[in-house]
Protein backbone atom coordinates (compact mmCIF):
# COMPACT_ATOMS: atom_id res chain seq x y z
CA UNK A 1 0.00 0.00 0.00
CA UNK A 2 1.42 3.58 -1.07
CA UNK A 3 2.37 5.62 1.82
CA UNK A 4 0.55 8.80 2.92
CA UNK A 5 1.65 11.86 4.21
CA UNK A 6 -0.06 10.81 7.53
CA UNK A 7 2.46 8.10 7.22
CA UNK A 8 5.16 10.15 7.07
CA UNK A 9 4.20 12.12 9.62
CA UNK A 10 3.78 9.97 11.99
CA UNK A 11 6.83 8.56 11.34
CA UNK A 12 8.50 11.82 11.65
CA UNK A 13 6.90 12.71 14.74
CA UNK A 14 5.69 16.22 13.34
CA UNK A 15 1.86 17.09 12.18
CA UNK A 16 0.98 16.66 8.06
CA UNK A 17 0.99 20.26 8.21
CA UNK A 18 4.84 19.83 8.64
CA UNK A 19 4.99 17.94 6.28
CA UNK A 20 3.37 19.82 3.65
CA UNK A 21 5.32 22.73 4.48
CA UNK A 22 8.81 20.57 3.96
CA UNK A 23 7.94 19.54 0.97
CA UNK A 24 7.07 22.52 -0.61
CA UNK A 25 10.30 23.95 1.10
CA UNK A 26 7.99 26.33 3.06
CA UNK A 27 9.19 28.94 5.72
CA UNK A 28 9.25 28.49 9.09
CA UNK A 29 10.99 24.77 9.52
CA UNK A 30 13.65 24.34 11.69
CA UNK A 31 16.78 22.00 9.75
CA UNK A 32 16.39 19.09 12.38
CA UNK A 33 12.75 18.85 11.45
CA UNK A 34 13.08 19.05 8.17
CA UNK A 35 15.82 16.34 8.36
CA UNK A 36 13.34 14.04 10.20
CA UNK A 37 10.92 14.74 7.59
CA UNK A 38 12.88 13.64 4.30
CA UNK A 39 14.35 10.75 6.31
CA UNK A 40 10.67 9.40 6.66
CA UNK A 41 9.71 10.38 3.28
CA UNK A 42 12.85 7.94 1.75
CA UNK A 43 12.36 5.22 4.02
CA UNK A 44 8.61 5.08 3.56
CA UNK A 45 9.61 5.92 -0.02
CA UNK A 46 6.66 8.29 0.11
CA UNK A 47 5.70 9.57 -3.59
CA UNK A 48 3.14 12.80 -3.15
CA UNK A 49 0.20 13.34 -5.44
CA UNK A 50 1.66 14.92 -8.62
CA UNK A 51 -1.81 16.88 -9.42
CA UNK A 52 -1.88 18.06 -5.64
CA UNK A 53 1.48 19.03 -6.44
CA UNK A 54 0.50 21.23 -9.26
CA UNK A 55 -1.89 22.50 -7.68
CA UNK A 56 -0.40 23.80 -4.65
CA UNK A 57 2.47 25.32 -6.77
CA UNK A 58 0.36 26.78 -9.18
CA UNK A 59 -2.48 28.64 -7.63
CA UNK A 60 -5.32 29.55 -9.94
CA UNK A 61 -7.38 31.69 -6.98
CA UNK A 62 -10.49 29.10 -7.67
CA UNK A 63 -12.14 27.58 -5.25
CA UNK A 64 -15.04 24.66 -5.52
CA UNK A 65 -18.23 24.61 -3.41
CA UNK A 66 -20.13 21.20 -3.51
CA UNK A 67 -23.23 21.54 -2.28
CA UNK A 68 -26.50 19.21 -1.65
CA UNK A 69 -28.93 21.35 -2.76
CA UNK A 70 -29.05 24.71 -3.93
CA UNK A 71 -32.85 24.94 -4.18
CA UNK A 72 -32.57 25.19 -0.29
CA UNK A 73 -32.39 28.11 1.65
CA UNK A 74 -29.54 26.74 4.02
CA UNK A 75 -26.81 25.93 1.30
CA UNK A 76 -27.58 29.70 -0.74
CA UNK A 77 -27.04 31.30 2.63
CA UNK A 78 -23.72 29.62 2.98
CA UNK A 79 -23.06 29.87 -0.33
CA UNK A 80 -22.90 33.96 -0.29
CA UNK A 81 -20.88 34.12 2.58
CA UNK A 82 -18.26 31.54 1.08
CA UNK A 83 -18.81 34.12 -2.05
CA UNK A 84 -18.18 37.43 -0.38
CA UNK A 85 -15.69 36.31 2.16
CA UNK A 86 -13.75 34.47 -1.26
CA UNK A 87 -14.39 37.53 -3.36
CA UNK A 88 -12.65 39.84 -0.62
CA UNK A 89 -9.26 37.68 -1.01
CA UNK A 90 -9.66 37.92 -5.15
CA UNK A 91 -10.93 34.07 -5.11
CA UNK A 92 -13.32 32.85 -7.80
CA UNK A 93 -15.93 30.26 -6.45
CA UNK A 94 -17.12 27.56 -8.41
CA UNK A 95 -20.89 25.95 -7.05
CA UNK A 96 -21.97 22.48 -7.76
CA UNK A 97 -25.32 20.85 -7.38
CA UNK A 98 -24.51 17.29 -5.63
CA UNK A 99 -28.30 17.20 -5.67
CA UNK A 100 -28.51 14.84 -2.29
CA UNK A 101 -26.42 12.63 -4.44
CA UNK A 102 -23.65 10.70 -2.97
CA UNK A 103 -22.02 9.48 -6.19
CA UNK A 104 -22.58 13.01 -8.22
CA UNK A 105 -21.04 14.71 -4.92
CA UNK A 106 -18.28 11.95 -5.29
CA UNK A 107 -17.80 12.92 -9.12
CA UNK A 108 -17.53 16.60 -8.60
CA UNK A 109 -15.35 15.98 -5.62
CA UNK A 110 -12.70 13.84 -8.11
CA UNK A 111 -13.56 16.59 -11.26
CA UNK A 112 -12.85 19.45 -9.15
CA UNK A 113 -9.59 18.08 -7.72
CA UNK A 114 -7.90 17.00 -10.98
CA UNK A 115 -9.04 20.41 -12.30
CA UNK A 116 -7.87 24.03 -11.89
CA UNK A 117 -9.12 24.39 -8.11
CA UNK A 118 -6.96 25.25 -5.59
CA UNK A 119 -9.19 23.73 -3.14
CA UNK A 120 -13.00 22.17 -2.37
CA UNK A 121 -15.21 23.17 0.71
CA UNK A 122 -17.80 20.67 1.12
CA UNK A 123 -21.34 21.56 2.64
CA UNK A 124 -23.14 18.96 4.70
CA UNK A 125 -20.89 15.85 2.45
CA UNK A 126 -22.66 13.23 2.17
CA UNK A 127 -19.63 11.09 1.57
CA UNK A 128 -17.66 9.02 4.57
CA UNK A 129 -15.32 11.00 6.58
CA UNK A 130 -12.48 8.36 5.03
CA UNK A 131 -13.46 8.99 1.78
CA UNK A 132 -12.84 12.98 2.40
CA UNK A 133 -9.97 12.35 4.42
CA UNK A 134 -8.04 9.76 1.56
CA UNK A 135 -8.24 13.00 -0.61
CA UNK A 136 -6.48 15.23 2.07
CA UNK A 137 -4.28 12.47 2.77
CA UNK A 138 -3.15 13.00 -1.34
CA UNK A 139 -2.07 16.69 -0.68
CA UNK A 140 -5.51 18.06 -1.97
CA UNK A 141 -6.92 20.90 0.01
CA UNK A 142 -10.28 20.13 1.40
CA UNK A 143 -12.90 21.96 3.86
CA UNK A 144 -16.13 20.75 5.43
CA UNK A 145 -19.15 22.90 6.24
CA UNK A 146 -21.73 20.86 8.79
CA UNK A 147 -19.60 18.48 10.44
CA UNK A 148 -16.50 17.96 12.19
CA UNK A 149 -13.64 15.36 10.34
CA UNK A 150 -11.10 14.46 12.59
CA UNK A 151 -8.46 15.12 10.11
CA UNK A 152 -5.26 18.03 10.61
CA UNK A 153 -5.59 19.13 7.44
CA UNK A 154 -9.35 19.58 6.90
CA UNK A 155 -11.05 22.88 8.64
CA UNK A 156 -14.31 22.40 9.84
CA UNK A 157 -17.31 24.31 10.74
CA UNK A 158 -20.73 23.51 12.35
CA UNK A 159 -23.33 23.96 14.57
CA UNK A 160 -23.93 21.39 17.61
CA UNK A 161 -27.36 19.44 16.25
CA UNK A 162 -27.74 17.37 19.30
CA UNK A 163 -27.25 20.45 21.73
CA UNK A 164 -30.07 22.44 19.91
CA UNK A 165 -32.43 19.11 19.19
CA UNK A 166 -32.28 19.06 22.81
CA UNK A 167 -33.35 22.54 23.14
CA UNK A 168 -36.04 22.53 20.75
CA UNK A 169 -37.60 19.39 22.41
CA UNK A 170 -37.14 20.83 25.90
CA UNK A 171 -39.37 23.70 24.44
CA UNK A 172 -41.93 21.30 23.53
CA UNK A 173 -42.39 19.13 26.53
CA UNK A 174 -42.28 22.43 28.21
CA UNK A 175 -45.70 22.91 26.63
CA UNK A 176 -47.02 19.93 27.66
CA UNK A 177 -46.32 18.11 24.69
CA UNK A 178 -45.55 14.56 25.10
CA UNK A 179 -46.60 12.90 21.64
CA UNK A 180 -43.99 14.54 19.19
CA UNK A 181 -42.96 13.75 15.73
CA UNK A 182 -39.62 13.89 14.63
CA UNK A 183 -39.35 14.36 10.21
CA UNK A 184 -35.61 13.44 9.83
CA UNK A 185 -33.90 14.12 6.33
CA UNK A 186 -32.10 11.72 4.20
CA UNK A 187 -30.40 8.89 6.21
CA UNK A 188 -26.55 9.66 4.51
CA UNK A 189 -26.89 13.22 6.69
CA UNK A 190 -24.98 13.57 9.56
CA UNK A 191 -27.57 16.26 10.42
CA UNK A 192 -30.03 14.03 10.35
CA UNK A 193 -28.74 11.71 12.90
CA UNK A 194 -27.54 14.46 14.74
CA UNK A 195 -30.75 16.13 15.38
CA UNK A 196 -32.52 12.73 15.51
CA UNK A 197 -30.12 11.58 18.52
CA UNK A 198 -31.20 15.16 20.42
CA UNK A 199 -34.69 14.59 20.00
CA UNK A 200 -33.97 10.68 21.50
CA UNK A 201 -31.96 11.93 24.24
CA UNK A 202 -34.34 14.67 25.26
CA UNK A 203 -37.05 11.59 25.50
CA UNK A 204 -35.07 10.18 27.50
CA UNK A 205 -34.11 12.46 29.90
CA UNK A 206 -37.68 13.45 30.81
CA UNK A 207 -38.62 9.55 30.73
CA UNK A 208 -40.64 9.47 27.82
CA UNK A 209 -41.23 6.23 25.63
CA UNK A 210 -39.73 6.46 22.39
CA UNK A 211 -42.59 5.40 19.87
CA UNK A 212 -40.74 4.70 16.19
CA UNK A 213 -43.51 5.03 14.35
CA UNK A 214 -43.32 9.01 15.29
CA UNK A 215 -40.04 9.48 13.46
CA UNK A 216 -40.61 9.69 9.62
CA UNK A 217 -38.40 10.62 6.73
CA UNK A 218 -38.84 14.29 5.29
CA UNK A 219 -35.60 13.93 3.07
CA UNK A 220 -34.99 17.83 4.08
CA UNK A 221 -37.23 19.32 1.59
CA UNK A 222 -41.21 20.87 1.63
CA UNK A 223 -42.58 17.76 -0.35
CA UNK A 224 -40.78 15.08 1.72
CA UNK A 225 -42.23 17.01 4.90
CA UNK A 226 -45.77 16.89 3.19
CA UNK A 227 -45.66 13.46 2.00
CA UNK A 228 -44.32 12.43 5.65
CA UNK A 229 -47.33 14.14 7.23
CA UNK A 230 -49.54 12.51 5.22
CA UNK A 231 -48.04 9.17 5.88
CA UNK A 232 -48.50 9.66 9.56
CA UNK A 233 -52.28 11.13 9.31
CA UNK A 234 -52.95 7.71 7.35
CA UNK A 235 -51.70 5.45 10.15
CA UNK A 236 -54.03 7.75 12.58
CA UNK A 237 -51.27 7.90 15.25
CA UNK A 238 -51.97 10.64 17.91
CA UNK A 239 -49.34 13.25 18.13
CA UNK A 240 -49.89 16.83 18.92
CA UNK A 241 -46.04 18.27 18.01
CA UNK A 242 -43.84 18.25 14.87
CA UNK A 243 -40.50 18.72 15.17
CA UNK A 244 -38.82 19.62 11.35
CA UNK A 245 -35.04 18.78 11.38
CA UNK A 246 -34.97 21.88 8.88
CA UNK A 247 -37.78 24.50 7.68
CA UNK A 248 -38.78 22.70 4.30
CA UNK A 249 -39.77 20.04 5.74
CA UNK A 250 -41.91 22.11 8.34
CA UNK A 251 -43.42 24.26 5.18
CA UNK A 252 -44.77 20.79 3.97
CA UNK A 253 -46.58 20.01 7.60
CA UNK A 254 -48.42 23.38 6.96
CA UNK A 255 -49.39 22.51 3.79
CA UNK A 256 -50.48 18.86 5.28
CA UNK A 257 -52.52 20.69 7.87
CA UNK A 258 -53.88 23.62 5.87
CA UNK A 259 -55.64 20.05 3.74
CA UNK A 260 -57.12 18.71 6.81
CA UNK A 261 -58.66 22.03 8.70
CA UNK A 262 -56.17 21.47 11.42
CA UNK A 263 -55.03 24.36 12.96
CA UNK A 264 -50.96 25.35 14.17
CA UNK A 265 -50.47 25.78 16.93
CA UNK A 266 -53.52 24.91 18.71
CA UNK A 267 -53.70 21.49 17.69
CA UNK A 268 -50.27 20.78 16.07
CA UNK A 269 -47.20 22.63 17.47
CA UNK A 270 -44.60 22.71 14.92
CA UNK A 271 -40.30 23.70 15.08
CA UNK A 272 -38.01 23.74 12.48
CA UNK A 273 -34.86 24.68 11.86
CA UNK A 274 -32.47 26.85 10.10
CA UNK A 275 -34.25 29.96 10.02
CA UNK A 276 -34.77 30.52 6.39
CA UNK A 277 -36.10 34.15 5.34
CA UNK A 278 -39.83 32.95 5.02
CA UNK A 279 -39.80 31.34 8.24
CA UNK A 280 -41.00 34.41 9.98
CA UNK A 281 -43.70 34.98 7.08
CA UNK A 282 -45.47 32.45 6.91
CA UNK A 283 -49.08 32.07 8.95
CA UNK A 284 -48.42 31.08 11.63
CA UNK A 285 -44.37 32.54 11.83
CA UNK A 286 -42.55 29.36 12.11
CA UNK A 287 -40.31 28.64 15.42
CA UNK A 288 -37.28 27.63 14.24
CA UNK A 289 -33.27 27.65 15.19
CA UNK A 290 -31.39 30.25 13.37
CA UNK A 291 -28.07 28.90 12.62
CA UNK A 292 -25.80 31.59 11.51
CA UNK A 293 -25.59 30.46 8.09
CA UNK A 294 -23.76 33.43 6.04
CA UNK A 295 -21.25 33.39 8.83
CA UNK A 296 -20.40 29.80 8.78
CA UNK A 297 -19.87 30.07 5.20
CA UNK A 298 -17.46 33.29 5.80
CA UNK A 299 -15.29 31.70 8.57
CA UNK A 300 -14.75 28.35 6.82
CA UNK A 301 -13.23 30.58 3.82
CA UNK A 302 -11.05 32.59 6.18
CA UNK A 303 -9.73 29.04 7.66
CA UNK A 304 -9.29 27.70 4.65
CA UNK A 305 -7.28 30.28 2.63
CA UNK A 306 -5.10 29.91 5.94
CA UNK A 307 -4.26 25.98 5.13
CA UNK A 308 -3.87 27.13 1.44
CA UNK A 309 -1.21 29.59 2.21
CA UNK A 310 0.33 26.73 4.47
CA UNK A 311 -0.23 29.09 7.56
CA UNK A 312 0.21 27.17 10.81
CA UNK A 313 -3.52 26.72 11.85
CA UNK A 314 -4.08 23.79 14.22
CA UNK A 315 -5.45 25.86 16.75
CA UNK A 316 -8.44 27.21 14.92
CA UNK A 317 -9.38 24.36 12.92
CA UNK A 318 -12.33 23.23 13.83
CA UNK A 319 -15.35 26.07 14.80
CA UNK A 320 -18.52 25.57 16.63
CA UNK A 321 -21.11 28.48 15.75
CA UNK A 322 -23.62 29.09 18.26
CA UNK A 323 -27.33 28.62 17.34
CA UNK A 324 -30.13 29.98 18.62
CA UNK A 325 -33.76 28.41 19.08
CA UNK A 326 -36.29 31.09 18.25
CA UNK A 327 -40.25 30.79 20.00
CA UNK A 328 -42.48 32.29 17.52
CA UNK A 329 -46.49 31.47 17.07
CA UNK A 330 -45.98 28.26 15.14
CA UNK A 331 -45.23 26.43 19.03
CA UNK A 332 -46.35 29.17 21.45
CA UNK A 333 -49.33 27.35 22.83
CA UNK A 334 -49.24 25.33 26.10
CA UNK A 335 -51.20 22.01 26.17
CA UNK A 336 -51.36 22.07 30.27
Amino acid sequence: MDAKIVDVAAKAGVSPATVSRVLNQASGVTSKTRDKVMKAVDELNYHPNAAAKNLRQQKTMNIGVIAQDINNAYFTEIIKGIENMAYAQKYRVFICDAENQSEKEREYLTMLMDRTMDGVIMIAPQLSDEEICEMADKGYYIAVIGRNIEHPRIPCVYTDNVKFSRQVMEHLLSCGHRDIVFLNGYPEAVDSYERLEGYLKALKDNQIPFHPELVENGDFNETGGYEAMKRLFAKNLHFTAVFAANDEMALGVYQACAERGISIPSQLAVVGVDNNRISKYVTPSLSTVNQPKYTMGAIIVERFIDQMNENQFEDKRVFVVDSELLIRESSNFNMK
